[in-house]
């Protein structure tokens, strides 16, 4: 079976990244964004470049319709989506009585709701064929409660059960989910609020180019949950050598502004 790779996303940082890496291995790809412009030079580097298939797609993500129109469009395509990255995420950074409420509420749309119904969706298709990988990008702080962070880093938490509890209810299946949580990453994401922070000072940022060639392999022969670098999963599993009053401390220092 020809594998079709749909990566939500995917304009920029690590979705884009990813589509390099995948390209450079011959894997068709759908490649799903809300800016056109960025997606259409994407394709045409990748296809100049590689000789491969790319479909893009213009959808924004946070509005339900969307959401399922994106399958919708697929369908009508006449495409086979066999691996699907769930890559599109934001985040908010500061005091959460003063952020504000649509970001927050878009931000769940977004990292929670378009998650699940894409899995949903193209999941169905996949236990047809008994063939098919879903990847959800999640986070360092899918394993912790992150003051400052406070919405983003439960939306986050959502993806890490939601993945591993999907793939115990398939694992007689060839269907495989697992979940990728990296750490912080170099791209846009990152805002300066966020670069003053002592997490940022103790673990910088990594090139999105070096984790999309280990998501990648993640995604093609991986299982449940990677977390790229020591330093990012010794962070991860405090939780699991300090009580939960010292872990918030711990990460509210690390939330905090460095001096």
């Amino acid at each position: 079976m020809q594998e079709l790779v749909l990566i939500t996303g995917a304009s920029a940082g690590l979705g884009a990244e990813m589509a390099r890496a995948l390209a450079a291995r011959k894997f068709n790809l759908v490649l799903v964004a809300r800016n056109q412009g960025k997606l259409e030079a994407l394709k045409n580097e990748l296809q100049s470049k590689y000789g491969i298939q790319v479909n893009i797609i213009v959808k924004d993500l946070t509005i339900m319709d969307q959401v399922i129109g994106l399958y919708q469009d697929v369908k009508s395509m006449d495409l086979e989506v066999t691996m699907l990255v769930n890559n599109a995420g934001v985040g908010v950074y500061g005091n959460f009585e003063e952020t504000a409420l649509e970001e927050e509420l878009n931000m769940i749309d977004l990292n929670i709701s378009a998650l699940v119904a894409l899995s949903k969706l193209f999941l169905q298709d996949m236990l047809k064929r008994n063939h098919g990988s879903i990847l959800n990008i999640g986070s360092i702080l899918s394993f912790l409660p992150f003051p400052y962070y406070s919405v983003y880093s439960s939306t986050k938490a959502f993806v890490l059960f939601f993945s591993e509890t999907l793939q115990a209810e398939l694992e007689h299946t060839n269907i495989r989910v697992s979940a990728f949580c990296p750490g912080p990453i170099d791209t846009g994401f990152t805002t300066p609020e966020m670069f003053r922070t002592n997490a940022y000072k103790a673990n910088k940022p990594v090139d999105p180019k070096q984790l999309a060639q280990k998501a990648v392999q993640h995604l093609l022969s991986g299982k449940g949950t990677k977390i790229p670098g020591f330093n990012n999963w010794f962070i991860a599993n405090t939780p699991r050598f300090s009580p939960r009053w010292l872990t918030l401390k711990i990460t509210k220092f690390l939330a905090s502004r460095a001096k």
